[in-house]
């Protein structure tokens, strides 16, 4: 239970929770696509100090880079990309708590992409443990819906269901890609590959996302300057938990550290309690209750 990926991947979570609630006080100010922007713009220069100060301090050598690796790091960054930008684009529709759930079939989704794609089996205790947390952001879905199976069903139906999905697709391909480039890299240790990786990714989607700026919305890059303390620390706490991630899931099997990491949702409810005020229903306490019991088994049986 208290293997090294654990802790990480709850402070990646914190991390996480911070930027998710950053990104919603810049919705108010910037374009969906802007404050997507921000998380690299900031973020990839903190990337590569960490990077920096990593080798200054250990004296490790810089793994060779292969097309393998580039491959992997780009659809890792493109997913990511896809993943953060309709999830900010939710906040227009649900309140901070819910408007994160519907992504959370990333855990499920991570799991079937790196079976299918990459051949990263998983125990059957470590499945039940990602159906079990699914299960629960799934209940939390009637919160919102019909409180019956029918609306059980039907509500992953909607247009805000589907984004939220898709979302989940995009966040589970940028994990289980990451995890793969990490380990093509053959480093010794976890470190170094984690934050190569993760200075390849941030890079890609700084190119990528400014080239789209430029082209569409040119005038969004002053008004980010203009909320300069919040951008700065949507990129401050991005990176920090992208480093967390990403080590945690250079340790152990992406599906796993994400399904791990649906306490986020635990914390985004008191987070909305606490800040903004909304308060959660039935559905979602009993939802949350599955998502620990899933980790419980996850920690305990895997």
């Amino acid at each position: 239970m208290f293997e090294l990926w654990v802790p990480i991947t709850i402070a990646a979570v914190v991390f996480q929770t911070v930027r998710t609630g950053l990104q919603k006080h810049l919705k108010a100010e910037l374009t969906t696509s802007a404050v997507t922007y921000v998380r690299f713009l900031f973020g990839m220069p903190l990337a590569l100090l960490y990077l920096a100060s990593l080798i200054w301090t250990t004296g490790e050598p810089v793994p060779a880079i292969s097309g393998k690796f580039l491959f992997l790091a780009f659809l890792a960054g493109v997913g990511q990309i896809v993943g953060t930008f309709l999830l900010v684009h939710l906040f227009s529709f649900r309140n901070f708590a819910v408007g994160t759930t519907y992504t959370k079939t990333e855990a499920v989704q991570t799991a079937l992409i790196g079976l299918a794609f990459f051949g990263q089996t998983m125990s059957a205790a470590g499945f039940l443990a990602v159906v079990v947390s699914v299960a629960g952001v799934m209940t939390i879905s009637i919160a919102h819906g019909q409180a019956s199976w029918r609306g059980f069903l039907t509500g992953w139906t909607n247009r805000i269901a589907l984004w939220g999905i898709v979302s989940g697709t995009g966040f589970a391909v940028a994990a289980v890609g990451a995890r793969a480039a990490s380990l093509s890299l053959g480093a010794k240790g976890f470190l170094m590959p984690a934050a190569v990786t993760l200075v390849w990714v941030s890079s890609m989607q700084l190119a990528m996302m400014t080239v789209y700026m430029l082209w569409r919305e040119r005038g969004q890059i002053a008004a980010i300057f203009r909320n300069l303390r919040f951008s700065f620390l949507v990129g401050l706490t991005g990176v920090a938990g992208s480093i967390c991630w990403f080590n945690a899931m250079t340790l152990e099997n992406a599906a796993y550290v994400r399904t791990l990491g649906q306490i986020e949702l635990i914390l985004s409810l008191v987070t909305s309690y606490v800040v903004f005020k909304e308060r959660s229903t039935r559905y979602e306490i009993i939802g949350m209750a599955m998502i620990v019991v899933g980790i419980v088994i996850l920690l305990l049986f895997r």
